[in-house]
């Protein structure tokens, strides 16, 4: 489809959006593509937005059965993007956190009372936030939403930027003063604009689906680190839990072909019946864990962000919130120069160096994160175990150590999005 609601002033003279000119073009329409069209409607910007694969489609990768924890500082964005709403009902909050290794005695438990909190963050669906989306995009102004297209050339450079598609009303060509590059892990803006990555197979894949425990979660989540990979078990709605097991990937086959009860069975061994028994199943899936990052996050005219830029490990659920920070911070510089003085250019290289250099820390500090701790807890030395068996020690002994760890993972690192505060762009 086609949703066209160009409607809003300029702020700079790109032409019509019906000539095929606009100052931002998006490739990529799942979870942060679609989130930064949102954030950046109230700017009276034109904004295209162009996704390959139709919602609701079986194939569409980022509405799938996931679980998705989003940190404190994730639900304040989606609150400013005004999509929380649609959410709140469907989103549990995550009132503890359990942290464990199998095999081995002791675990760390981070409460939010120590932060002075109600919660650390919440889990919803990746499903409702899709439909979320899906019925906000239509209603901003100023954005065209070509799905399902598929990109078949981009080009940027000092002159600006060029994206032609594919849809169902035929072969397109626009320009954009800005070309952002959110299509995911594999992502053809990547390799068409010629950045190079870094790429790390952990040799694991991710099972992932929905089970029903014999007792409440009461929001608990449970993290449990295994040889493979973690085990997270997240609190959801109607007293089911989101399940992630990281395995082998050769193993990966077995754990999805295998009945249900055989493969109940097999979860309720590696959990430990903390909530009693899992005592029914979801539809199950899997997808392959790869650090994929890319060596610089803008070129000339275009910027990479979400999984383009980085895609990482699950563990300790870090990928969408880096991504939703992208855009958080991709909006406020973008706000910042359509409210300066002069003519506005999104894609300006001064603005595309400050994104950069602003997301430099927070990019290196949670990718480190997830990395050390997926490459950690996988190491089979005994000089490793003892090292993990030290660090989860002393962050279940000194509150100061659990403390830094959840103010981290909420989101709280470096210079923080206004967004992310609760603030306006």
């Amino acid at each position: 489809m086609t949703a066209k609601n160009s409607k809003s002033k300029q702020p700079s003279e790109p032409g019509s959006a019906d000539s095929g000119r606009y100052d931002v073009a998006i490739v990529g329409g799942g979870l942060v593509g679609a989130s930064l069209a949102c954030a950046l409607a109230p700017l009276g910007l034109r904004v295209a937005l162009i996704e390959a694969v139709a919602f609701r489609a079986a194939s569409q990768p980022s509405y799938d059965d996931r679980t998705l924890a989003m940190s404190a500082t994730s639900c304040r964005i989606l609150d400013g993007l005004g999509l929380w709403d649609g959410l709140a009902s469907s989103a549990t909050p995550i009132r503890e956190i359990q942290v464990r290794e199998l095999g081995r005695p002791g675990r760390v438990v981070m409460r939010p009372e120590e932060l002075g909190r109600e919660w650390f963050g919440n889990v919803v669906e990746a499903r409702a936030f899709g439909a979320t989306v899906m019925e906000r995009l239509p209603q901003l102004d100023g954005l065209d939403f070509h799905c399902p297209a598929s990109v078949t050339r981009v080009q940027a450079d000092d002159g600006g930027a060029l994206v032609e598609f594919s849809g169902d009303d035929g072969d397109r060509r626009i320009e954009a003063s800005l070309l952002v590059g959110a299509d995911g892990a594999q992502s053809f803006v990547r390799k068409a604009l010629g950045i190079a990555v870094r790429r790390h197979d952990y040799g694991q894949t991710a099972v992932i689906c929905n089970v029903t425990p014999e007792r409440d979660h009461r929001g608990t989540a449970y993290e449990c680190f295994t040889p493979t990979g973690p085990f997270a078990v997240m609190p959801h709605v109607d007293g089911r839990c989101g399940l992630i097991w990281c395995v082998r990937t050769g193993e990966a086959p077995g754990l999805l072909e295998m009945g249900e009860a055989e493969f109940l069975e097999r979860a309720n061994a590696r959990f430990g019946g903390h909530l009693g028994r899992f005592v029914k199943i979801g539809r199950r899936s899997s997808y392959p864990l790869r650090l994929v990052r890319a060596l610089q996050d803008t070129a000339p005219r275009a910027v990479i962000l979400g999984n383009a830029a980085h895609a990482i490990h699950p563990v300790g659920a870090q990928g969408f919130n880096l991504g939703l920070r992208d855009v958080a911070v991709l909006a406020e510089v973008i706000a910042d120069e359509v409210r300066g003085a002069g003519t506005f250019d999104a894609g300006a290289s001064a603005l595309l160096s400050r994104y950069s250099r602003w997301r430099e820390a927070d990019h290196r500090g949670t990718i480190a994160y997830s990395d050390g701790l997926a490459r950690m807890f996988s190491n089979p030395s005994p000089l490793a175990a003892a090292a993990r068996g030290v660090g989860m020690m002393a962050h279940a002994l000194l509150p100061p150590l659990r403390r830094r760890m959840a103010v981290q993972a909420m989101g709280y690192r470096g210079h923080i999005p206004r967004l992310a505060v609760g603030e306006p762009l």
